[in-house]
């Protein structure tokens, strides 16, 4: 496939059709291996699709990437598009499968030691004090807060306009 030609997404997904697996209601096509099972996924950009998406669980299995490699490599030249790999950031070839291998180990290495983050710190604490709050008594009434708030206006106003009017007058 040559820089700048439109991707061409039905070839790829009928070439697909033709092994082990199934299409999802969702798009998504499990794609069935011998070591295992990977997800293949429409890629969009802006409203179309670009590319296709093979999505590999997170597991200690190098052989399965081998595999999934060795087979997405066929598909690719069957359909005649290229073999990308984001994270290398280059188009594969089939001398780079023990390099992939290993991007993927430290990958799954890192998945599974590095400890859990939290998307927002601290939300679960805010949560969990949230759901121990019990409000004393029933509070004010609405007509109570709107004459408090309207008298606070009031005053605010007043205090405001004093000040400019003695400002005028060369207080």
């Amino acid at each position: 496939m040559a820089p700048d030609v439109p991707f061409d997404a039905a070839r790829v997904d009928a070439l697909l059709a033709t092994r082990s697996g199934a299409a999802r209601p969702d798009g998504v096509r499990d794609w069935a291996l011998s070591q295992g099972g990977v997800e293949v996924a429409p890629l969009h950009d802006k409203g179309r699709v670009v590319a296709t998406e093979l999505r590999v669980p997170l597991l200690a299995q190098a052989d399965l990437i081998r595999e999934v490699l060795a087979e997405a490599a066929a598909l690719a030249r069957e359909a005649k598009v290229r073999l990308f790999d984001p994270q290398l950031g280059q188009v594969l070839a089939s001398s780079d499968t023990e390099r992939v291998v290993e991007q993927y180990t430290r990958t799954e290495q890192y998945a599974r030691t590095a400890p859990r983050m939290e998307i927002t710190p601290g939300l679960a604490e805010a949560m969990d004090a949230a759901a121990r709050y019990a409000p004393k008594g029933p509070g004010m009434s609405l007509p109570l807060k709107l004459i408090l708030f309207g008298a606070g206006g009031f005053a605010i106003l007043y205090f405001v306009m004093t000040s400019l009017l003695g400002q005028l007058n060369g207080e």
